[in-house]
């Protein structure tokens, strides 16, 4: 019997549970890879919306001498839809609060949606629910772009335009994050590093489509993408699988119970269990992590007791409860703060590079696009670090202390030349990012699937809306406040996000105090519930 190719042989050494494993998180990767790819070319096309325009205002007026003197008429005839300036009306002088209204309207609804859709999404099927806020993300995004195809020069309609994306773009990422818990479980750094590279290759995807039309039809910078996301949520509706005992695999998110097996089905033997843990007392590491300072005594009183479901789809855990998770609070907002500084890079780097360097608003996306490779290896490294270290806060608050000085240094060294504007960029982008990703992924994952919760599902959604919208809201000050401070130097955008690094840093010190104080921890099991 000839032996089987090499190929053959690779494939067949991974079991079916694997090959599904593998299939969710290349598509949830994906499908999360588009919505930033339709967040990206608002900051692109900026510095088309706007254009540095001094130079021709110049020679406009040493024209009009010249043609007074001979009394001939000006050649130049400027389109409908255009001015000396850009696009009205973000032409004038004011350019910058409109821009910046822009991206808070955006990212002020999405704050404010993805509390919401936590909630709702509890309740919903989660491939209905995505493939939903995918087409109306993908119809509202090509929305704002054909506003250049149909000569709108209404402010009022890029507002409600960029309101309803950032409400109904909410849909993803407490859909993609629990569809990914399901399968694998509590987060591994590694492996929630790696998968949060969707983030950094949408952003660069998004600036390289946006950039290739940006000069010459920026309408399309928004129509391609929106048909990118509408297409992929097609594709979500076809072939995404929510439980992996939708397709009878063996389920990794409740590692905790016993059970036994009997083919692809596990039976779980949670009931009989429950009663003998009841009573069982905390064990030393969750007594030392529930304790403020490491010592004294725990009270039963002092425990909070959440029912799970096992994965079977039981009563949603409540708002208050998932607050009542210790750390959820601390890392949302830690979190406010890492997401107003990556967002305010997200929304205005493009226009910083195009006024320091003095690139068109083609080359400065492109360039741009270091920033979010940098964050690929950032996020990467936060994982294999706090994996390693087994210590999720610590790892947020090393990187954060290096982002500070970084962002100045940055601020100081970009004028310098593009080189050093290419170096920063890519160092800014891991120590920027890195937290982010970490919290976004890993630690929601820890908290939202710790064995109290026995496989909630619904708990995962939950605290991963209510983290990553406590988030939403420092990304929606970020630009905004870029924009009111940029017209006075862009110094002062560095120094208010040097600030806001430094107040990320401030609310993680207790739970690094409580990472020192208990070797060997993890941020998954600093959830101090009792069993029931």
């Amino acid at each position: 019997m000839a032996r089987l190719p090499a190929g053959i042989r690779f494939i067949i050494s991974f079991s079916r549970d694997q090959w599904y494993r593998a299939f969710i998180f290349i598509l949830t990767f994906l499908l999360y890879a588009s919505f930033h790819l339709s967040r990206k070319p608002i900051s692109i096309v900026k510095g088309e919306l706007h254009k540095y325009c001094t130079a021709w205002d110049e020679a406009d007026v040493r024209f009009s001498s010249q043609n007074r003197k001979s009394g001939s008429a000006a050649p130049h005839q400027l389109p409908d839809n255009e001015t000396d300036c850009g696009w009205a009306p973000f032409d004038k002088n004011n350019y910058q609060q409109l821009l910046g209204a822009l991206d808070y309207s955006f990212l002020c609804a999405y704050a404010v949606g993805m509390y919401l859709s936590g909630i709702i999404g509890e309740r919903l099927p989660i491939r209905y629910y995505l493939t939903f806020g995918m087409l109306a993300s993908g119809a509202f995004t090509a929305l704002f772009g054909l506003g250049y195809f149909y000569n709108i020069h209404s402010f009022g309609f890029y507002v409600v335009t960029q309101v309803i994306n950032g409400l109904v773009q909410t849909t993803g990422w407490p859909s993609v994050v629990t569809c990914l818990g399901n399968w694998f479980g509590k987060g591994r750094g590694l492996i929630m590093g790696v998968w949060n590279s969707h983030t950094s290759v949408g952003n660069i995807l998004g600036s390289l489509i946006a950039g290739y039309w940006v000069s010459t039809c920026w309408g399309l910078s928004f129509v391609v993408p929106g048909a990118i996301v509408a297409a992929m949520g097609i594709v979500c509706f076809l072939f995404l699988i929510e439980h992996p005992n939708d397709v009878r695999c063996s389920s990794t998110l409740v590692t905790h119970s016993k059970g036994y097996e009997n083919g692809t089905n596990r039976l779980r033997l949670q009931k009989q269990i429950l009663k003998s843990e009841k009573n069982k007392p905390l064990d030393p590491e969750m007594q030392c992590l529930l304790l403020s300072d490491g010592k004294g005594s725990i009270h039963p009183n002092h425990v909070v007791i959440l029912p799970g479901d096992g994965g079977s789809g039981t009563a949603a855990i409540s708002f208050t409860g998932a607050l009542k998770i210790p750390g959820v609070i601390e890392f949302s907002l830690c979190l406010l703060f890492a997401k107003l500084v990556s967002y305010t890079f997200l929304f205005w780097l493009p226009l910083y590079i195009t006024n320091v360097d003095h690139l068109d608003a083609k080359k400065a996306g492109e360039l741009s696009t270091l920033f979010d490779v940098g964050g690929i290896f950032g996020g990467i490294l936060a994982g294999v670090i706090s994996d390693r270290l087994e210590k999720r806060a610590s790892t947020c608050g090393l990187m954060l202390l290096l982002a500070a000085p970084t962002l100045y240094i940055f601020s100081t060294v970009s004028k310098m030349g593009l080189e050093a504007t290419i170096a920063m960029l890519l160092l800014s982008g891991a120590l920027v990012s890195g937290p982010y990703t970490l919290i976004t992924t890993a630690v929601s994952a820890d908290l939202g699937t710790h064995k109290s919760l026995k496989g909630n599902a619904h708990a995962l959604s939950t605290v991963t809306a209510i983290i990553d919208g406590t988030g939403s809201v420092g990304a929606a000050l970020g630009p905004l406040l870029a924009g009111l401070l940029s017209p006075s130097g862009w110094s002062n955008v560095f120094y208010m996000l040097m600030f806001a690094d430094a107040c990320a840093l401030l609310f993680l010190i207790r739970l690094i105090h409580k990472e020192l104080s208990c070797p060997g921890s993890a941020t998954g099991d600093q959830v101090p519930f009792k069993e029931q």
